[in-house]
């Protein structure tokens, strides 16, 4: 390791078998010999009653390479999310440089050596490099995969993303108010950037490969909803094209919502002709959505049929999850 860099390598998990790939990875580095340290953040759930349950598959302690084991700490979270993870473990590092990976990732075999290139002459105002993204996919992906697939293009993504930490201290790390592993980074890099910090692109990559997921998966991804509403309120309307955000489908989803419950309210009120406007409307913007999902995709029997049961009720939980994600932001807002 370069002697005028220091970093450590924080990662949160939930024990998930992956975890011991990327420690693996790490230690064939030969991460041990450079003088990082490596906090693993165990963000199980551990039930006090049954301590052996757990949210996750497995002990991290237990994934540690006995190479990587001089320099690896675990540390408990105890299932507080993924942003109140991160500050536990940044806050335990007293290094230069505080470098994030997720536990799913794969770095190459270059990684290390590209991340000290990366750090190497970085003047005082850039406070942070973020690493490349690579998600291997077939020619033709499902919906989750081409999901996975847009962390290549994510602004900000902890994925891989080297801090500097006194420019975490500055703006006090990750914000807790962000329960899941969504917009808890791009909150982070608006902030960071807010203060006049750069946060630049390095060269060293990292795969992440497309897990496996439940036909129900982008229902529940809905909940980030929440997320983008404590967004808009903790940095205004603009926020996303300053992240660096694409535009997403919530006006098609809340219009297509409203179209259902005109069509349910002009059946409840014998009004044949609002029934029919709504659900014209309704079936319209339904369709649309599931032919949007459907049309890149590989088309088997089986992807069809999830993209429509999921198309058919992904505006109205979208919906849900961005009203009372605003109306719970006005209390977060207001809390730090």
């Amino acid at each position: 390791m370069n002697a005028r860099v220091s970093f450590d390598i924080v990662i949160p998990t939930i024990g998930r078998p992956c975890l011991g790939e990327l420690l693996a990875v790490l230690a064939d580095q030969a991460l041990a010999a450079g003088g990082a340290r490596v906090f693993i953040v165990d963000d199980r759930i551990v039930e006090p009653t049954r301590r052996n349950r757990t949210a996750g598959s497995g002990s991290p302690s237990e994934a540690v390479p006995p190479a990587l084991a001089p320099v690896a700490v675990v540390i408990p979270s105890r299932g507080r999310g993924p942003a109140a993870a991160r500050n536990a473990g940044w806050v335990a590092s007293g290094a230069e440089w505080v470098v994030f990976l997720d536990d799913d990732v794969v770095p190459t075999g270059t990684w290390l050596s590209d991340l000290t290139a990366d750090l190497a002459g970085l003047g005082p105002d850039v406070g942070a490099s973020q690493g490349r993204i690579t998600v291997p996919l077939p020619p033709v992906a499902t919906d989750w995969e081409r999901n996975v697939g847009g962390l290549e293009r994510a602004r900000w993504a902890t994925a891989d993303i080297a801090y500097r930490r006194a420019a975490l201290a500055a703006v006090g790390g990750f914000d807790e108010r962000f329960p899941r592993a969504y917009r808890e980074d791009a909150d982070l890099g608006l902030r960071v950037t807010g203060a006049g910090h750069r946060i630049v692109r390095g060269n060293r990559r990292v795969n992440h490969p497309v897990r496996p997921a439940g036909p129900w998966i982008s229902l529940r991804l809905q909940k980030g909803n929440r997320d983008d509403a404590l967004m808009r309120a903790l940095h205004g309307p603009g926020w996303a094209a300053r992240a660096g955000v694409p535009r997403g489908r919530r006006p098609r989803h809340l219009a297509t919502t409203a179209a259902g419950a005109l069509a349910l309210a002009g059946l409840a009120s014998r009004r044949r002709w609002l029934a029919a406007a709504g659900l014209g409307t309704w079936l319209a913007g339904t369709s649309e959505l599931a032919w949007a999902r459907i049309a890149r995709g590989p088309r088997t029997r089986r992807e069809v049929a999830t993209m429509l049961a999921t198309s058919l009720v992904m505006p109205p939980v979208a919906s849900y999850h961005w009203i009372a994600g605003t109306v719970a932001a006005r209390r977060l807002a207001g809390r730090p």
